[in-house]
């Protein structure tokens, strides 16, 4: 069956998604395996905690993107917040390299664009087809 487009609160009808961006500090290549992995885990449980619904990601040495589908009442800035403070957190304490080489996990800035249903597609795709750049 076909996934409904649009999703129904008591009072809402939306379909809001976010490309996300985000890389580790001095865009470090820091982001492979097994610190890759572990990270994928963390951000899907942050995200299901928070009600924000991960469509795509791809995680590339240097930074990652994501393609999310949130509530109307989660800004943005909020979303990514809230994943970068958990997996910065809970990355450092498992792994040691992260905190002998890196004063912090993660650059304070990120990119953001929101995209309606027409652009949607074309995001997955491209975030698909980055590991194959």
């Amino acid at each position: 069956m076909a996934k409904e487009r649009w999703t129904h609160s008591d009072t809402t009808v939306y379909n809001i998604g976010y490309h996300i961006i985000w890389c580790p500090k001095y865009r470090r290549k820091v982001l492979q395996s097994p610190i890759s992995e572990r990270l994928e885990v963390l951000l899907k449980e942050k995200a299901d905690e928070i009600g924000v619904v991960i469509e795509t990601m791809e995680v590339m040495p240097d930074h990652l993107h994501l393609f999310v589908k949130a509530k109307p009442t989660a800004s943005p800035h909020w979303i990514v917040q809230q994943l970068k403070g958990y997996t910065s957190r809970i990355l450092r304490q498992e792994f040691k390299p992260l905190r002998t080489r890196l004063p912090s996990l993660w650059t304070r800035s990120y990119y953001v664009e929101s995209c309606g249903h027409i652009s949607e597609d074309a995001v997955k795709k491209y975030i698909e087809d980055q590991k194959r750049n």
